[in-house]
């Protein structure tokens, strides 16, 4: 798998992350044959690229149990791609057991997040990037490697954090073997302004490598920091149908972006997403008949989809934007 058969230059592509990031937090999840309905009705609404889950214990993280059915799944559907967070060297191990498209490690950008996210310090987390290459090199497999920057715009624990710092991350994990880097809000500090410096600092750090935006709304800024992003060039958004997710370091965190807003975003700022809008609102029953007791957010699924104009907001000058 290249990293451009999985993320073509010049297009946006919204990942789902609702199998992993949605559920991490969640009191219920979906059956393995409703989380297969909701891939499917995501799939013929156009979405495309699809996180299903992480390669932990099963016994600790049963949401996570039917991660290689779904894997499975998707392979069987063309042109879907299929992503997994892989947190150790076992994780990685079985994920290259499988056909999963692409694999995610995790970097946070504070030495006090590390350690208590996931045990092991910034170093090991990128020695864990450069082990995941090997291994998938020698193993002669097909996963891109991707690697993600948490707390990115400012960490729970340390506070303020220092954007030529998290550059130096990105750059090591680059270095490292990653062939795509995401930064993540991962408690919703970020601002606009946040959001385009360290885009920009990235950018000139790492000229060519795909960027990622994982963005959480906990206080609301979400879609004005994923308008940020796009106007600084990044083509990559992370999403959850209905705004499912949230961080263990963020009480009261209501999720990730909507994807659903975001599809509406780009669409009104002229990028051709291939998403059907209101078929992919329609695929939130599936969430409310599988999880109840779950709160669903998202401003389209509130206020719908305006009816009287055209929410492709296309001209010519935008559509440039897309070569």
């Amino acid at each position: 798998m290249k990293v451009g058969d999985l993320y073509p230059e010049g297009r946006v592509s919204l990942r789902e992350l609702g199998l992993r990031d949605g559920l991490q937090l969640t009191s219920t999840w979906p059956a393995t044959a409703d989380k297969m309905e909701w891939i499917e009705r995501e799939f013929d609404a156009g979405i495309r690229h699809f996180e299903v889950g992480s390669f932990l214990p099963k016994s600790r993280y049963p949401q996570f149990a039917d991660i290689s059915q779904l894997i499975e799944r998707i392979g069987l559907l063309p042109s879907a791609k299929s992503s997994a967070l892989t947190m150790n060297e076992r994780a990685v191990r079985d994920a290259l057991n499988t056909q999963v498209d692409e694999i995610v490690l995790v970097v946070s950008s504070t030495e006090e997040h590390s350690l208590a996210n996931i045990r092991r310090g910034r170093q090991a987390s990128i020695d864990l990037v450069r082990h995941a290459r090997i291994e998938r090199d020698a193993a002669n497999s097909m996963p891109v490697v991707n690697t993600a920057i948490s707390m990115a715009f400012g960490c729970s624990i340390s506070g303020q954090v220092d954007p030529q710092e998290v550059t130096g991350i990105a750059v090591a994990c680059v270095e490292a073997g990653a062939e795509v880097i995401g930064l993540a809000d991962t408690v919703g500090f970020a601002g606009p302004r946040q959001v385009r410096r360290l885009v920009q600092e990235i950018r000139r750090a790492l000229p060519g490598i795909p960027l990622i935006i994982h963005l959480h709304d906990t206080r609301g800024t979400g879609i004005a920091n994923a308008a940020a992003a796009l106007d600084e060039g990044v083509r990559i958004l992370d999403g959850t149908l209905g705004g499912l997710g949230g961080c263990p370091f963020a009480p009261g965190a209501t999720g990730n972006v909507a994807i659903e807003d975001l599809v509406f975003l780009c669409e009104r700022q002229g990028f051709d997403t291939g998403i059907d809008l209101e078929a992919l609102i329609d695929v939130r029953v599936v969430l409310a008949r599988s999880m109840p007791g779950e709160k669903l957010h998202g401003s389209l699924a509130r206020a719908g989809a305006p009816k009287k104009v055209s929410w492709r907001a296309r001209d010519s000058a935008n559509s440039a934007a897309l070569l």
